[in-house]
């Protein structure tokens, strides 16, 4: 039977509709995170088309891109990201949305420490003895990285464990070296020696999606650039703001309380309700409302949220396909705690980590982590010297789960700048504990109370090779059906900037103008251009 008769049929675009049929396409959006934004963003480029509703149970929009309040005098900077704080600067679309509303992210020199100890610790800022026992490792890995992206069909959805095992990597290479890269970049947790291999390919070598290139002498690049993001309360604030004077019902506080019906021909009737304006644990409150009617739904939550909310109205499909996306609960505490920081990892440059330099590049090096040189310049409010600002912690006992911490001092742009006074106040800090199943390694109690600022839950995505298998190939057989889309980062990766591409595809479908190659993987449509489209926007 041909897959392509399987794939549903889009709805017609609106800007397709007959002259004489003036009616709007009247589109609900669940969830107001970076995809249900994105989406609604897009669709609200053509007022005369689409009437959009988004829903979201928070008081605020954003999703889990949240900042916090801090006391300036105290901590150098009056707020901080604690939810999404920066990625890289191929998110093209995160960063147009940040400029269309007078927001930037900044640049800085990416240092990363992990392990502790001269024989675990490594880092991309100098030359270490772990760096330099797995180069035989390292330089195999390249060739590797190539052969599955060859063959992703097949060596693609191998789980990274097995993949390593298979082509003869040392058990430290991985628990050492690429596990905590992809745990700490990719949001995969303590799932990491289960991811698809091809995600780790792409972590290096897509061009729409890498962090940074792959480096054959240290696998992570010296003082690669990234992107520290601005303010995104404060972004998220004005970008709600622009949207509903563009026409946009943003509907904060109220949750999708049920589906009571949806189809292709009739739409999609659901009932809502109020929810306590509570930014961490909104909770219902209150009868739901009366049947509400839509032509179509987006639905930019949680694979397990959208499962659930689908109730009695889900089909096999859908069940089988968003069952299959698995979730964890990990906390994060932001505290100022420096002594339980400095015990937990490397903060501070130590003769004794550096190995022997064997290039001039390493001498370079080495000066750069001493203070001593800048190489190839220096980026603004940017001084020499090793300042990690991204640490992991491998448990012994559990050497393929790690604990994952930020100095947010050393890494958000706000800190950074103004007054040099700023080096001698306290640090912020921002400590995860991933999976709460693992709860007995956690060394969350030696954090001091008195240090903590914020602890927050989350309700992260596993990225299994499961997940790659059944959840991202089977979105193609849902988008569309029913009435219905669905977007977020959980479609394929967890990265803001595929939160943002998920939700414009989505409205694309709907009719709007869209630009991209994911529409393929999660709608099963290719982009059709149209033509009046710019391809200076072409993704």
């Amino acid at each position: 039977m041909s897959t392509h008769n399987l794939l549903p049929e889009p709805l017609p675009p609106a800007s397709k509709q007959k002259s004489s049929e003036k009616k709007k396409t009247r589109v609900v959006i669940v969830g107001a995170g970076a995809a249900g934004m994105s989406c609604a963003a897009t669709l609200a480029q053509h007022p005369d088309l689409f009437e959009v509703t988004i829903l979201e149970r928070a008081p605020v929009t954003g999703g889990q891109a949240t900042s916090i309040s801090l006391d300036a005098d105290t901590y150098g900077a009056s707020w901080l990201n604690d939810g999404v704080q920066g990625g890289s600067p191929i998110f093209r679309h995160t960063c147009n949305f940040f400029r269309t509303y007078g927001f930037e992210a900044k640049q800085v020199r990416l240092q990363v420490a992990f392990g502790k100890g001269r024989d675990g610790f490594w880092t991309n800022v100098f030359p270490s003895k772990l760096v330099g026992e797995l180069q035989k490792d390292i330089r195999k890995f390249g060739k590797v990285l190539s052969l599955v992206k060859w063959t992703i069909p097949i060596l693609g959805l191998v789980p990274i464990k097995r993949m390593l095992g298979l082509c003869g990597f040392g058990k430290k290479f991985g628990e050492r070296m690429v596990y905590p890269l992809m745990a700490l970049f990719l949001g995969t947790g303590n799932q990491t020696a289960n991811v698809a291999s091809a995600i780790l390919e792409r972590l290096f070598d897509d061009p729409n999606m890498k962090l940074w290139d792959y480096d054959p002498s240290t696998l992570l690049p010296n003082l690669p650039t990234m992107l520290t993001f601005p303010c995104l309360d404060e972004f998220y604030k004005t970008w709600a703001a622009d949207l509903r004077s563009k026409g946009v019902n943003i509907r904060t506080s109220t949750q999708l309380h049920s589906i009571l019906s949806r189809s292709a021909k009739k739409g999609v009737t659901l009932r809502t309700q109020a929810c306590t304006a509570d930014i961490d644990n909104a909770q219902p409150t209150g009868d739901p409302s009366e049947p509400e009617h839509y032509d179509a739904l987006v639905m930019c939550v949680l694979a397990d949220d959208a499962k659930r909310l689908l109730g009695e109205t889900a089909s096999w499909r859908e069940n089988f396909v968003l069952g299959g996306a698995h979730f964890f609960d990990d906390v994060t505490v932001t505290h100022s705690d420096a002594e339980y920081f400095a015990e937990m990892y490397e903060t501070k440059f130590d003769p004794e980590l550096a190995a022997e330099p064997a290039s001039k590049e390493q001498e370079e090096m080495l000066a750069f982590a001493k203070g001593e040189k800048a190489p190839g310049g220096e980026l603004s409010g940017e001084k020499p010297g090793f300042r990690p600002m991204y640490y992991t912690k491998t448990y012994q006992e559990r050497p393929e789960c790690i604990e994952m911490s930020f100095d947010c001092t050393h890494y958000q742009h706000q800190f950074r700048e103004g007054e040099d006074s700023k080096d001698d106040k306290p640090h912020v800090y921002q400590t995860i504990f991933l999976d709460k199943g693992n709860e007995d390694m956690w060394t969350k109690k030696q954090i001091r109370e008195d240090k903590v600022i914020k602890v927050k839950w989350w309700h992260q995505l596993g990225h299994r090779w499961q997940h790659y298998v059944r959840v991202v190939p089977g979105m193609r057989f849902l988008n569309g059906r029913r009435s219905t889309y669905f977007a977020g980062s959980w479609t394929l990766v967890n990265m803001h900037e595929l939160a943002c591409v998920s939700g414009i595809a989505a409205a694309y479908r709907l009719g709007a103008d869209f630009f991209g190659k994911y529409l393929w993987l999660s709608h099963g449509v290719r982009y059709k251009r149209k033509k009046n489209s710019d391809p200076e926007k072409k993704a």
